[in-house]
C-alpha cells in the first residue's frame, strides 16, 4: 500500500471539510452533511465489500471509478437522476479542491470534472393556496402545548417563507416582537436577512414565549421537540404532514399535492406575488442570491391569471357575420376594391 498516496487523500478530505467548506465557502451544515454523505458512499463503494476505505489512494478515484459509482447509485440504490447529480456535485467540488492543493493530480481531477450531470425533468412547483393554508392552520389542535407550538411554527413559516434549516436554528433573541415586528434569519452562506412579521404572527410568538416562561432576549432555541431538544428538518416535515393529513379530510384538494416544508416557502412567494409584490422584493424576502431564482414563480402567477380569465365572461363579443372578403369569392377583385 502506498501510504503517501493514502495520506494525501486523507489530508485533502480533512482540509476540504474543515477549511474549504467551513471557513472559505462558509457552507451551511446541511450542505456539508450532504457532501460528507456523498463522499462516504464513494469511499465505501471504492473499497469494495471487505476493503478498508483508509487504504484508498487518490489514483483509485479515477473517472472510470466515479462513473461506476454513479451507475451503482442508479441501478443498485435506485437513486433518481436528481440524487445522482447531488452526489456528483459533491465529488466535483472535492476534486476542484484537490486539484488546487495537489497540482500533480490535475489531469485526473479534470477527467472527473468532465463527467456531466444528467438531465432531469423539472417538477411542478407545489404550493398551498390561501384557503389551503387556512385549512392546515385550522386543523391544528391548539388546546395542547405541542399544538400551540405547531401553530406558531407553521404561522412563522408561512409568514417568512424561511427555509427549514433557518427555522430549526432560530433563537428567541432573533425575534423582534415590538413594533415593527421582525425576525433575523441566517440563510445560505451565513447570509443574514431581516424579514418583517405580521402583527398576528408576532402576537402568537409572544404568547408562546410567555407560556414557556422564556424572556424575548434569551439566546435560546425557539422551537423544541417534546424531549426539549431542538426540532430537526425531519421533525418539521412530520409536523406538517400530520396537519395536512387532518386538513385534507375537510379540503380534498390537499390529497392531490406533493407537499413538504419547502412547499410553504413556495406558498409564501406565490402569495406575495399575487398580492402585487415585485420580484426583487420577493427575492430579498426569501433570501435568493439572484432574482432569476424567483422568476419561476411568474409562471405560477400567469397560470392563476389564465384560470381567472377562463372563469370570467369576455368583455368583447365578436360578430359571427362573415367579412366582406369571405362573401366575395374573387379575392383579387376584393383586394383591388380596397
Amino acid at each position: 500500500m502506498n501510504t503517501g498516496q493514502s495520506s494525501i487523500l486523507a489530508r485533502s478530505l480533512h482540509g476540504f471539510f474543515t477549511d474549504y467548506l467551513l471557513q472559505q465557502r462558509a457552507m451551511s451544515p446541511h450542505t456539508r452533511h450532504s457532501y460528507r454523505d456523498s463522499l462516504k458512499l464513494l469511499l465505501r463503494f471504492a473499497s469494495g465489500k471487505n476493503g478498508d476505505p483508509c487504504a484508498i489512494m487518490v489514483k483509485d478515484l479515477n473517472a472510470e471509478q466515479i462513473l461506476a459509482f454513479l451507475q451503482h447509485l442508479e441501478t443498485r440504490r435506485k437513486n433518481q437522476p436528481a440524487t445522482r447529480n447531488v452526489r456528483l456535485s459533491a465529488i466535483h467540488s472535492f476534486f476542484r479542491y484537490l486539484a488546487g492543493q495537489h497540482p500533480e493530480h490535475l489531469e485526473q481531477a479534470q477527467q472527473v470534472l468532465g463527467i456531466p450531470f444528467k438531465r432531469t425533468r423539472s417538477r411542478e412547483v407545489q404550493h398551498l393556496d390561501s384557503d389551503e393554508i387556512q385549512s392546515v392552520l385550522h386543523a391544528i389542535n391548539r388546546s395542547t402545548l405541542p399544538g400551540r407550538r405547531d401553530f406558531a411554527l407553521l404561522s412563522l413559516l408561512f409568514n417568512t417563507g424561511a427555509r427549514v434549516s433557518e427555522i430549526v436554528g432560530l433563537r428567541v433573541s432573533d425575534l423582534r416582537l415590538t413594533s415593527p415586528p421582525s425576525v433575523l434569519l441566517q440563510g445560505k452562506g451565513r447570509k443574514e436577512r431581516v424579514c418583517p412579521l405580521w402583527p398576528e404572527t408576532a402576537s402568537l410568538l409572544r404568547e408562546y414565549l410567555e407560556e414557556l416562561g422564556v424572556h424575548p432576549d434569551r439566546p435560546e432555541i425557539l422551537f423544541r421537540n417534546h424531549r426539549g431538544a431542538l426540532l430537526t428538518r425531519f421533525g418539521i416535515r412530520l409536523i406538517l404532514a400530520k396537519h395536512i393529513k387532518r386538513a385534507a379530510k375537510e379540503l380534498p384538494s390537499l390529497k392531490n399535492k406533493r407537499l413538504h416544508p419547502h412547499s410553504i416557502r413556495h406558498s409564501t412567494a406565490v402569495h406575495l406575488l399575487r398580492a402585487g409584490v415585485d420580484l426583487s422584493t420577493i427575492a430579498h424576502w426569501l433570501g435568493h442570491a439572484s432574482v432569476n431564482t424567483t422568476n419561476k414563480y411568474l409562471n405560477l402567477n400567469l397560470e392563476a391569471k389564465r384560470e381567472a380569465l377562463a372563469k370570467a365572461k369576455p368583455l368583447v363579443h365578436i360578430s359571427r357575420k362573415p367579412g366582406a372578403w369571405k362573401q366575395n369569392t374573387n379575392l383579387i377583385s376584393w383586394l383591388e376594391a380596397l
